[in-house]
């Protein structure tokens, strides 16, 4: 067995540190990942009584055929653990937006239902939150860098999804 040389080992300690380009460009991206959900949660509390995961529920249950999810399927939509979910829809059946109750087809799991007056509450939302993110986000982007932004994010997001190999 041979020992490494000296450029060797000084090669494998430069791949543990950042260039400085990529330094600047990592914390610019730790900084957006941890300022903008903020943001957009101050705005939801603020103008709706909502967190941003309250209102991303309710959005998706607005999506839902029937507006009606399994909550396993909720939480991973809103990157929630199910525990996490369970707490938060207990807030919103607790304001008459979403009720709970076992899946017809298979009773050991529990569909989240979308009232009523959770999707009027998603829609007199949902213009004030689209418009911060517009200024936020989406207006200071040209269409092809949004397009390739998002594309990035779904690579990354990929990445974090897949088993580690």
């Amino acid at each position: 067995m041979t020992t490494p040389d000296k450029s060797q080992q000084a090669d494998e300690q430069a791949d543990l540190w950042l260039a400085p380009a990529e330094l600047d460009s990592w914390l610019s991206v730790v900084r957006l990942v941890t300022r903008l959900p903020w943001a957009l949660d101050a705005q939801l509390q603020r103008d709706a009584e909502l967190s941003m995961v309250e209102y991303m529920a309710l959005a998706m249950l607005a999506e839902a055929p029937e507006w009606t999810m399994r909550m396993s399927v909720l939480a991973e939509r809103t990157s929630s653990s199910l525990s996490r979910l369970s707490h938060l829809v207990k807030r919103l059946e607790s304001r008459g937006y979403v009720r709970r109750e076992p899946d017809p087809s298979d009773g050991r799991f529990t569909n989240a239902i979308l009232l009523p007056d959770g999707m009027r509450k998603l829609e007199s939302t949902a213009p004030g939150h689209v418009a911060y993110v517009r200024h936020l986000v989406v207006d200071n982007l040209s269409g092809e860098r949004l397009r390739r932004f998002g594309q990035d994010a779904e690579r990354i997001l990929q990445r974090i999804d897949s088993p580690v190999r």
